[in-house]
């Protein structure tokens, strides 16, 4: 299934140092498209190579990822937990947000999950497409009793 087609307007700078549009395209990835990733942090703003065309996993170990997703009505993902800090931000349609305990929030268009490196699915109850923009920056693992949870999906 094909990520959602996003508009992507990215900033750069000339030999003067006055800003630049350096892109402005549609775009559209694999499942989700990937709008920007940076390979590291801080971030260098001056470097010229595409953050958008960058391979990456779910996160960018030492960066970030920017990528819009669209789950169809039924999706359910699967378990799962990064070494990352997530804003998810819900732009379409609502979604539940399930953690490993059991507990289900239910978010709606304009609301907003913190995500820090805990256990998680994404439920579509709904009978309409929920569409999602999710900023992951890299994050130490959690570490609780001396023992690392470790990344992943989760059985």
């Amino acid at each position: 299934m094909p990520g959602p087609q996003v508009r992507r307007v990215v900033t750069g700078h000339n030999a003067q140092g006055k800003a630049v549009i350096a892109i402005d395209e549609v775009t559209a990835g694999e499942r989700f498209t990937v709008v920007w990733t940076t390979d590291k942090s801080p971030a260098d703003n001056l470097d010229p190579r595409d953050g958008g065309a960058r391979q990456v996993g779910l996160v960018q170990p030492g960066g970030s990822v920017l990528r819009i997703g669209e789950l169809p009505p039924g999706a359910h993902s699967a378990m799962h937990r990064t070494h990352s800090v997530d804003y998810g931000i819900v732009l379409e349609g609502e979604i539940d947000m399930e953690v490993d305990d059991g507990e289900t929030v239910h978010l709606k268009q304009g609301d907003v999950v913190v995500q820090r490196g805990t256990v998680h699915a994404w439920i579509n109850r709904s009978n309409a497409p929920c569409k999602m923009a999710w900023i992951l920056i890299s994050a130490e693992p959690v570490v609780i009793d001396g023992k690392e949870l470790t990344d992943g999906f989760v059985p």
